[in-house]
């Protein structure tokens, strides 16, 4: 299947490992063009290159922290000028520490709606003008399992995240009219570091090994395992595409049907 995204100009935040690396990968794969970042200089360096390899036409990396408005602002630019538009924009970051409600004061709160919740925000205002007046556009924000159902130990990307839908569902109807879509996507657990320190996490709590710890994240799933990237990779394309033109508004979960609710 022809996904019509060869010579598209995407924008993956995030994306020198991880969620974010997994989508552009699977976008260059298609023929994409690709803006990514990463706050290392070094790391976003070596993305670049294997998503060269990878088959990608055209790669801009730049190093930028999502936390930091003015780097968005610089991220924006920078894009903008290297490719003159975006059609494509997959907002991703890093998760907040986990922990529970009583570990945490103001300022990680804070830190949290600025990593997770305005980092998506800047990033949508950013090309979303663009993608307005070409009357074409995909916008993915890339969420978690725990914004629709919460873990114990994750009450700031439970709490927050779950504002990242509630905006993009919003948006997806405000311009829906105008050729936008605008979808969460909802991983579960999928082999990434941010998995790995979560098990980190689970094991010192719970006194198990990481092995312990990551093998129960499999069970969680009904197929026992986690996710590979590159079926997460593959859900995003798809989303991405001029395929998926008549779904708007919706959290896809890639998840392994972890998630125990009907809808």
């Amino acid at each position: 299947m022809d996904l019509g995204l060869s010579g598209k100009i995407a924008l993956v935040t995030a994306a020198s490992k991880g969620l974010g690396k997994a989508a552009a990968t699977a976008l260059a794969q298609e023929g994409a063009k690709l803006a990514i970042c990463s706050r290392s200089k070094d790391n976003v360096e070596a993305a670049v290159a294997e998503l060269r390899e990878a088959g990608a036409p055209d790669v801009l990396g730049v190093a930028a922290d999502l936390s930091r408005k003015e780097d968005i602002d610089r991220l924006l630019k920078a894009t903008l000028d290297h490719f003159g538009q975006v059609d494509i924009l997959f907002t991703n970051s890093g998760g907040p520490p986990a922990g529970f409600l009583w570990d945490f004061d103001d300022d990680a709160w804070k830190d949290a709606v600025e990593l997770l919740l305005l980092s998506t925000v800047r990033l949508i205002q950013g090309v979303l003008p663009g993608m307005r007046e070409r009357g074409w556009g995909r916008i993915i924000c890339d969420t978690s399992i725990a914004a629709v159902q919460p873990w114990d130990a994750l009450v700031l990307s439970n709490s927050v995240r779950a504002g990242v839908h509630g905006m993009a569902k919003t948006l997806s109807n405000n311009v829906a009219a105008e050729g936008i879509t605008v979808n969460c996507i909802v991983p579960g657990a999928i082999q990434t570091d941010r998995i790995e320190y979560l098990a980190n996490a689970q094991a010192e709590r719970e006194g198990i090994s990481f092995e312990e710890a990551m093998a129960s994240m499999g069970e969680r799933s009904p197929m026992k395992r986690v996710g590979r990237m590159d079926e997460f990779g593959a859900a995003v394309a798809f989303l991405a595409s001029e395929r998926a033109s008549y779904i708007t508004g919706v959290s896809l979960r890639v998840d392994g049907g972890t998630y125990a609710g009907l809808l």
